[in-house]
């Protein structure tokens, strides 16, 4: 993936927003809703007035240093060759969290990760973005030794907050790590989807992309996209679309549930348990002014989703790596499973 730039701040015109979301064409195949059919134009007006509304900005943003702030084990955190790698680390006394500066509304939202290697049961390693400060729904015990988790998360304020999350639960030596997908959307979750990797995550940096635009909540591997949830606006399921969210990362301990349903314990004679980030970028909507480059209704990612050949690869993942899915999990659900499992992957 190219890797982008921190560029100089320019605001964003209401005008130029107005001319630039008039160029959105209906034909164009990035609009073409959950039916097949073509968004009608008055979607169109409403985001040219959400945007024009808005005091946005979108920014390429990846120096650790400057666009994100340690909240809590600082001493835990090293920050590398200028900003632009970080690492996280876990030992028996705490974990270690960041947080970005800026808050954003839509965009894409890229890292590369490596994982913690060798023997990493009881860790988790989370990348996602939420509406909620860091730890919103953590007990006070985050940061003893009775929880490991890794957590990179886009977070909004709030008891009902929204949250859209990657999780990676560490395992034994030799064992693939399980990826844990969740979108919770005013505070409700048990939205959960699981994945092996067809590779191992701790051997070298892999990318792991959110794209979240008014349409669509996309997940991606190296470009290859993992799950999809969609904007059900005919339906009763809430959709994370007014809210803005902040990326956040940590790592702690999470051995009562991330490895074999909490079988097999955090091994801190292995400690530190270390995480690595490089090269994270926001190709998104800043919801207050700040640094940026361009406005966010000439982006593609705004009203994109997948194509045919997309959705194939979707379905070649969740063919072959997908272990979980709760829309199929009637065990779970006895009443009737959630609506949105009758019209998204």
């Amino acid at each position: 993936m190219p890797v982008y730039k921190e560029d100089k701040s320019k605001s964003v015109h209401a005008s130029t927003l107005i001319l630039l979301a008039s160029k959105l064409s209906v034909s164009d195949s990035f609009l073409a809703n959950k039916s097949g059919s073509f968004v009608h134009s008055s979607f169109l007006m409403k985001l040219i007035v959400f945007l024009v509304v808005l005091p946005w900005v979108a920014v390429f943003a990846r120096n650790f240093s400057q666009d994100f702030d340690l909240t809590w084990g600082s001493d835990r955190v090293r920050i590398l060759n200028n900003g632009e790698l970080l690492t996280l680390s876990l030992d028996k006394d705490s974990g270690s969290a960041f947080q970005s500066k800026n808050e954003y509304l839509f965009g894409k939202i890229s890292v590369q990760l490596k994982l913690v290697p060798g023997y990493s049961a009881g860790t988790v390693t989370s990348y996602y973005v939420s509406t909620t400060d860091a730890f919103y729904a953590f007990p006070a015990k985050i940061l003893t030794h009775d929880m490991s988790l890794f957590w990179l998360q886009l977070a909004s304020q709030g008891s009902t907050w929204d949250e859209i999350d990657f999780e990676f639960l560490g395992n034994l030596s030799g064992d693939p790590y399980t990826v844990h997908t969740n979108v919770i959307t005013e505070g409700k979750g048990d939205r959960e989807q699981q994945f092996h990797l067809w590779f191992d995550p701790t051997a070298d940096f892999h990318t792991y992309s959110i794209l979240w635009n008014p349409h669509v909540i996309i997940f991606y591997v190296d470009g290859t996209p993992i799950r999809e949830f969609k904007n059900l606006d005919s339906t009763k399921v809430p959709f994370p679309e007014s809210r803005a969210m902040r990326i956040h990362s940590s790592i702690w301990n999470a051995d009562d549930w991330a490895t074999k349903g909490g079988l097999i314990k955090t091994d801190w004679s292995k400690a530190p348990f270390t995480a690595s980030f490089r090269n994270i970028s926001a190709q998104a909507c800043i919801w207050a002014s700040g640094s940026g480059a361009y406005p966010c209704s000439s982006n593609s990612w705004l009203a994109k989703q997948l194509d045919a050949p997309s959705l194939e690869r979707l379905m070649w993942v969740q063919k072959h790596y997908m272990i979980y899915n709760y829309c199929i999990d009637l065990k779970r659900f006895p009443q009737g499973l959630p609506l949105e499992c009758a019209a998204t992957t």
